[in-house]
């Protein structure tokens, strides 16, 4: 109670541990109330997509439930009510309990069958508190334990966060690098390996490789969905499916196909399912192979970008905002800084998804909270930094032409165009005298007496030489 509230404030439920003060206008009760004493634990709350998730199965629970006849149509309509409201985030300020909770998730899903029971029981004209005549372990939860409802509510809220969020961003981020792609085709420039200059390429095929690093990623995450559309749902409390009939799960994922359009399916081992989370695993390290990628393609745009005279300055990056608070006229990278560091935090949180799925202690995985806060975390930052890395700064890309040129026709690279008629030795002679007098390739060749300056255009042009082409042994040795 803060100092600011009173008695009046408050309403007392008893559950089996005793008796309880909630808030007066809460709709969650009890165990709830308990939850937020014993894990003031973080700021962390538990993902709104888990609760989100938690509504549609239990919406679809207590219509199974009814078809099944186990649960009377006066309690399961109410309930399928308050369900989808839960689902659709009406009474999202009413789950406020932090992801540092029990390693099954019970505090949440206990959260959510208060809410959904006292809601019903207001719909059917009862004070809220009062559990009666729907109950929150015996009517919402019925046929369920937090040990399989939360694990399913886990795969739905990483499929519909994928589904909606990470794969449209990544999308359109993949569209724009392919566009500058096919843009910058003709655009010729020095490549780099190990940061040295190296032969050249195209702009266009320096991207390409871009798009091609994250349609790999997006194919293999796509490869993991799965996994993730296997339920744990009919399990109960060890897998084996005490208290829920027969056929409720598979009714369940029916209907929760049917309302989703996303192909769910009854998981093939109950057991595997409540102890393990090897699907979220694989597809948190699609996740972090992702990250992987994003990062140098922005380290990439960022060196390619650096300057504006000092640096490699063959991209002009979009000038958003100032970048120094005592530089004048300073403009950095901002938004591939801020998609590095989404990437690393991505690699972070699979480490962690990691180590709390080898905590499946005999027939239950205990971090279940802890892992799908991570992914949904991975999934959101990866949304967001896409979406801002491609409207903030991919769109805005131009080359800088000059510069381009400058460095393709300074390069001593450009002497392995000579390979294939001096040969590997004579050629590293021509570059090193280049290099060491500050010549051009073309006057060290020339006073070195291996070709004229006629033959050096001939043999020396950068854009043929970013392709494959036919070779010929046309030196001595």
């Amino acid at each position: 109670m803060s100092e600011s509230q009173t008695p009046a404030d408050f309403r007392i439920e008893s559950d089996s541990l005793g008796e309880v003060a909630v808030p007066r206008t809460a709709y969650w009760g009890s165990q709830t109330a308990r939850s937020l004493q014993y894990f003031a634990i973080g700021t962390e709350s538990m993902p709104l997509a888990v609760i989100h998730a938690l509504g549609w199965v239990k919406q679809a629970a207590a219509q199974a439930n009814q078809e099944l006849g186990c649960l009377a149509p006066a309690l399961a309509t109410p309930i399928q009510q308050a369900a989808q409201e839960v689902a659709q985030g009406r009474w999202d300020d009413q789950f406020p309990l932090s992801v540092w909770q029990t390693g099954s998730g019970t505090q949440t899903n206990m959260n959510v069958n208060e809410v959904i029971a006292n809601r019903a029981n207001e719909r059917l004209g009862q004070p809220l508190g009062r559990k009666t005549p729907v109950h929150p372990n015996d009517h919402v939860n019925l046929g369920q334990s937090s040990n399989d409802v939360f694990p399913t509510a886990m795969h739905l809220a990483a499929v519909t966060t994928y589904r909606s969020q990470l794969y449209p961003a990544l999308s359109e981020l993949l569209q724009a690098l392919h566009a500058k792609a096919q843009q910058w085709q003709g655009i010729t420039k020095i490549g780099r390996t190990h940061l040295m200059d190296a032969v050249p390429l195209t702009l266009g095929q320096e991207f390409s490789g871009y798009v091609a690093h994250l349609a790999h990623h997006q194919t293999h995450l796509e490869g993991c969905l799965p996994g993730l559309y296997e339920l744990a749902l009919g399990g109960t409390a060890v897998g084996t499916g005490l208290n829920t009939h027969p056929a409720f799960a598979q009714r369940v994922v029916e209907l929760l196909q049917l309302w989703t359009g996303i192909p769910w399916r009854k998981a093939p081992n109950p057991y595997a399912a409540l102890a393990g989370h090897e699907a979220l695993v694989h597809f948190s390290g699609g996740l972090n192979a992702l990250a992987g990628s994003l990062i140098k393609i922005a380290n990439d745009i960022r060196w390619l970008g650096s300057g504006p005279r000092c640096g490699l300055g063959e991209l002009h990056l979009p000038a958003n905002e100032p970048g120094s608070s005592i530089m004048p006229g300073k403009v950095n990278p901002t938004q591939a800084e801020a998609l590095i560091m989404v990437g690393m935090q991505v690699m972070a949180n699979h480490q962690a998804v990691s180590f709390a799925h080898s905590q499946g202690n005999l027939e239950l995985n205990v971090c279940k909270p802890l892992i799908i806060y991570n992914v949904l975390q991975s999934l959101q930052l990866l949304s967001d930094g896409c979406r801002s890395f491609h409207q903030h700064c991919v769109q805005g890309l131009t080359p800088n032409l000059p510069q381009i040129q400058s460095h393709l026709q300074q390069s001593l690279m450009l002497v392995t165009a000579l390979n294939p008629h001096l040969g590997y030795d004579r050629a590293a002679q021509v570059a090193r005298k280049a290099h060491q007098e500050q010549k051009t390739l073309c006057q060290a060749g020339v006073e070195l007496g291996y070709f004229t300056a006629r033959e050096f255009d001939q043999w020396v042009q950068p854009e043929q030489m970013t392709q494959p082409q036919v070779i010929q042994d046309n030196f001595q040795g």
